[in-house]
């Protein structure tokens, strides 16, 4: 777990490490990914640091949202797209690679083949209730 001192994205929030920003108010910081797998590849954070994304308070999820598709539609116009893909990874095995709360808006074109694999399969027979039992068990 990384603490908000040794955070990069901290870091960025503090005017520490420069980066071009998309939208700044209180509480939401948007900038463009530097290693972006598409032109426009933005990323929006809270400026708090929260890791994961049920670590974050309710009301700054709220936040994040309400910029979320403002920011999405902007990039996407601005770079002539069909669409995007909004991805939040969390953890290191969903390649959560800055423990910080973040987001990433990916324009997609027809055809790109950014993400030309899904691999979803079937649940074996009983399985999904017991998944689905398990997990309103932990709500």
């Amino acid at each position: 777990m990384t603490s908000a001192d040794d955070c990069l994205f901290c870091k960025m929030v503090a005017g520490q490490i420069p980066v071009t920003k998309i939208y700044e108010d209180e509480i939401v910081l948007s900038f463009l990914d530097i290693g972006p797998i598409s032109d426009g590849h933005t990323l929006v954070i809270p400026k708090q640091h929260f890791e994961k994304l049920h670590d974050c308070p309710a009301e700054v999820l709220g936040r994040i949202f309400s910029c979320l598709g403002k920011i999405a539609g902007a990039v996407t116009a601005a770079v002539d797209s069909d669409g995007y893909n909004v991805l939040c990874n969390n953890g290191r095995a969903a390649d959560q690679l800055i423990e910080h709360l973040h987001f990433h808006i990916i324009p997609r074109n027809t055809g790109d083949r950014l993400f030309s694999r899904w691999p979803s399969y079937k649940y074996k027979e009983g399985k999904i209730e017991e998944i689905a039992g398990a997990i309103r068990e932990n709500l």
